[in-house]
């Protein structure tokens, strides 16, 4: 298992394979970092990110920092892989976090430190010197030992002679917080044998080889940027062009440019990612693009739109796109990264299923259009994984085309969360009478499994039950999308609040400030929508300016958050209200 893919080590961790790399073809390029519109690229070989771990793990011996924590704050780039690989070496678990915005109170990152509690906090030079007021301002940054990382300076010498610091498979390689869509950020413990083993999953699923090149401009802090974006490539021994996620969001044909000018195979990202390409790529920008050599167009960590499959298949079609390039996952932080996944070349499995069942949590086939949700599979347990669909009240595996919670178990599921708060026990210690011996996780997640297909239907936290009918939020979101046609389900958040002993209905909406002028004429579409395709008198709707929602690294909605912010009255911590009315018509 530990076997690298090409056969060119047994490497137990991954600093022995970038060891070995380093050893085994030392110029050949690992990395390069792409800047904007390729004004600009920088490039870093195997040997060059082995000698600058080596010298950031010569700062970490120096303070005899071997089994502490170290926060990761630089800025998605070639520092932060060396100060990824530093902590490795050096035997470090490393703990990797979004900078914060040196003007914002910095909430979740004092929410990790308070949890892990960190000595040392490697960044790069940009970040400390913008970060310096927030630094002196706040305790908790201010005791922190602070390294800046070069990852050109390289180490004293060549440093091919340093070992890497022996570590088993059990040892932590880092600490993956999760996203925070639902609660406060936990701490997951990834192993090296967690990732030796997800990284075996994914180059088989993907189809991986050392021909391969990815373009990936997920964040580095977050598991798809990190493990698949920074590790995957590592494992592979094939190329990788990285890119800030920021750039992307700026101008999603950065992301298509890029994937064209470097010819890349393997990328992707979560579903919001290809709408957002549909709305802002016009046809005579997506006339100069080749698309042609991407043949896994991976997608995930949110609910997957068969719409949007269908319509970025058809519109980039001319450029080269193939809608068999398209595959759709599932996996998780607890799960290290990827849990399930189709069959590479063969499109995703789309299916309609009865809304009015699904309700009932059972899958049936629709009786009628008006009555079809289409879904999207996720694909099949991948080898050593076992998914299992559970009753989430009374317990017991359910049978095919039942939903319920998805159980998980395989050598990809981590320990545990940092310090295993009673949820974490709860979460990852899971036992069923049908699989005896077998470490359960539960994922929160509910679906069901269709021929060992997996469908996700929602959260289960997430779920809002009103007069006992299931309600799954995304359902209603995409509801209150078709309201206007500038609004777009990904700018939608619905979330369930308790009033007057009652389960009520909240939605908040982003919309520009032209569409804000005639608020109230929105406001009774979305109600009369909602109340036509679900029964559901909405009890507010909160009309907000763009990019007010609260959102994780990976682009999913926090309706967590949102509830909070609702309950704290309104939207006054994220920005100012258009306009809301407080009960239904």
């Amino acid at each position: 298992m530990g076997r690298g893919s090409d056969g060119v080590t047994e490497a137990g961790t991954f600093a022995e394979l970038v060891q070995a790399r380093a050893r085994a073809t030392p110029e050949r390029v690992a990395y390069t970092f792409r800047v904007d519109d390729a004004t600009r690229c920088e490039t870093m070989t195997y040997a060059q990110a082995h000698r600058a771990a080596v010298a950031i793990a010569a700062w970490f011996a120096a303070r005899d920092a071997a089994g502490q924590r170290a926060l990761i704050l630089c800025r998605p780039g070639l520092d932060y892989i060396a100060a990824l690989y530093g902590c490795f070496y050096a035997g470090v678990i490393a703990v990797p976090a979004y900078p914060p915005h040196p003007r914002r109170e910095p909430h979740r990152l004092n929410a990790i430190v308070a949890d892990c509690a960190p000595r040392y906090a490697l960044t790069d030079a940009w970040n400390f010197e913008r970060l310096q007021p927030l630094i002196e301002a706040t305790p908790a940054l201010r005791e922190l030992d602070w390294h800046v990382v070069d990852a050109a300076g390289g180490a004293p010498g060549d440093g091919a002679h340093a070992e890497p610091r022996c570590q088993g498979a059990e040892a932590i390689a880092f600490l993956q917080y999760t996203s925070g869509s639902t609660g406060t950020p936990k701490g997951v413990r990834v192993t090296h044998g967690n990732l030796l083993h997800n990284a075996r999953v994914i180059y088989d699923a993907f189809g991986h080889s050392p021909e391969s090149h990815g373009l990936i401009w997920l964040p580095p802090y977050h598991d798809m940027g990190l493990i698949g974006g920074i590790l995957q490539p590592l494992y592979g021994g094939f190329p990788v062009t990285l890119m800030s996620p920021f750039s992307f969001l700026q101008r999603p044909l950065r992301w298509l440019r890029a994937v064209s000018d470097t010819r890349a195979t393997t990328s992707g990202g979560p579903c919001f990612a290809y709408e957002l390409c549909l709305q802002q790529i016009t046809p005579e920008q997506r006339d100069t693009l080749d698309l042609s050599r991407w043949d896994l167009a991976f997608c995930g960590a949110e609910p997957i739109r068969a719409d949007v499959f269908a319509r970025f298949a058809e519109y980039f079609a001319p450029c080269g796109f193939r809608r068999e390039a398209f595959y759709a996952c599932y996996g998780m932080a607890e799960a290290t990264l990827m849990i399930s996944g189709g069959e590479k070349k063969s499109p995703p499995v789309v299916r309609a299923f009865s809304v009015a069942a699904l309700e009932r949590h059972v899958a049936e086939v629709p009786e009628s259009q008006d009555d079809a949700r289409m879904l999207v599979g996720c694909g099949v347990a991948r080898p050593e994984m076992r998914v299992v669909v559970v009753d989430p009240e009374r317990g017991g595996a359910l049978p095919e085309g039942r939903v319920g919670e998805v159980w998980i178990a395989g050598p990809s599921v981590s320990p545990g969360y940092w310090k295993m708060p009673p949820e974490g026990e709860y979460s990852f210690q899971a036992a069923l009478p049908e699989y005896p011996g077998v470490r359960f996780l539960r994922s929160g997640d509910l679906g069901f499994l269709q021929k060992g297909e997996l469908f996700l239907t929602g959260r289960i936290k997430e779920l809002i039950i009103v007069a006992g009918r299931n309600h799954y939020p995304h359902d209603i979101e995409r509801t209150a999308a078709r309201a206007h046609p500038e609004l777009q389900p990904h700018a939608v958040a619905a979330f369930g609040v308790e009033v007057e002993g009652e389960e009520r209905v909240v939605i908040g909406v982003e919309v520009s400030g032209d569409v804000a002028k005639d608020g109230d004429t929105l406001v009774r579409a979305i109600r009369r929508l909602v109340w036509e395709e679900h029964d559901l008198a909405l009890h507010d709707v909160c009309l907000l300016p763009p990019m007010r929602l609260p959102r994780t690294s990976s682009g999913k909605t926090q309706r967590f958050t949102c509830r909070e912010a609702w309950r704290a009255g309104g939207w006054g911590v994220r920005g100012e209200r258009f306009g809301s009315v407080p009960t239904a018509e």
